[in-house]
């Protein structure tokens, strides 16, 4: 893996100078994968959950909550210096070390959810990739914004599965004109083609997922993590209409590969990342509810 160490240069911005390590997050976790026929619940028992993520969101079923509505969402997102992007293997992380938090909506009054990281899913085509699905369509990418309560916890990891702990914001991604918020990351990479590969960014404003203020309709439910352990007592806000990067933008997602270099790989295996996407999971007795009519 890859770490930057800054150098001071005579302009005063750091030089990345990488320096090999080998210790990059999840490195000494159970391994999973996406192929057919994985059963993470054999590793991971929360898996077998009755409340897991993702789901179809099937928007005629959803209920109008006009509660949503009396206090806004409101995220309050700062530009994040020297963030560092990874390749873990399953997706690509920003990881975010600036105080950037979320309010309001659904969310207990006076909690703040501090965002930890962004994770990518994605389809080899176009016509797959999202986690969840809307009216059974599926987009060719799905973002999540992963937060933890700061005020109930001291970090991300001690608030995973407990109750109030995690929340996700999603974001469906279309295929259109270039996002030039999402510019930063795909023009690195290139450098992150393997698995363990990390690079830093000199800054990156995570405002630039969001979508425009007034586009801002959502749904919300309790669900999963989508990716092992699959702890429940998440809290998702999905939003109702997408983000668009380019075609070349979502090309350089499908050049990533899942494998160290130089790995060998089971046969059947183009060792490609893409995919990246957990089946939908049954609703069971939950309520899906909408911040819109």
């Amino acid at each position: 893996v890859l770490k930057a160490v800054g150098k001071e240069n005579s302009v005063g911005m750091a030089d990345n100078v990488i320096e090999e390590t080998d210790n990059y997050p999840g490195k000494d976790e159970l391994d999973w994968g996406y192929e057919e026929g994985v059963e993470w619940g054999l590793l991971f028992p929360e898996a077998n959950g009755e409340y897991q993520s993702p789901i179809n969101l099937n928007s005629r079923e959803a209920w109008y909550d006009q509660r949503l509505l009396e206090v806004g969402l409101n995220p309050n997102y700062v530009v994040c210096r020297d963030c560092e992007v990874i390749n873990d293997g399953h997706t690509v992380r920003i990881m975010l070390k600036s105080k950037s938090v979320v309010t309001g909506g659904p969310l207990p009054s006076d909690h703040e959810y501090e965002l930890s990281e962004v994770r990518f899913h994605w389809g080899k085509e176009n016509q797959r990739g999202s986690e969840h699905t809307v009216n059974f369509k599926a987009f060719p990418m799905e973002l999540h914004l992963i937060h933890w309560n700061s005020t109930l916890f001291n970090g991300v990891e001690e608030a995973m599965g407990k109750k109030k702990g995690i929340l996700i914001i999603a974001l469906f991604v279309q295929v259109g004109k270039e996002h030039l918020g999402l510019k930063a990351i795909t023009d690195v990479l290139q450098d992150l083609q393997y698995k363990g590969k990390t690079k830093i960014i000199p800054c990156f404003n995570p405002n630039t997922l969001l979508p425009d203020p007034l586009l801002r309709d959502y749904w919300v439910y309790e669900g999963s993590l989508t990716t092992p352990p699959c702890s429940e007592n998440v809290t998702w806000i999905l939003y109702r209409y997408p983000l668009t990067i380019s075609q070349m933008q979502i090309e350089e997602f499908r050049r990533l590969r899942s494998h160290i270099k130089g790995a060998e790989l089971p046969e059947g295996n183009d060792g490609m990342l893409g995919d990246n996407f957990r089946p939908t999971q049954p609703l069971s007795d939950r309520v899906v509810r909408a911040a819109f009519q």
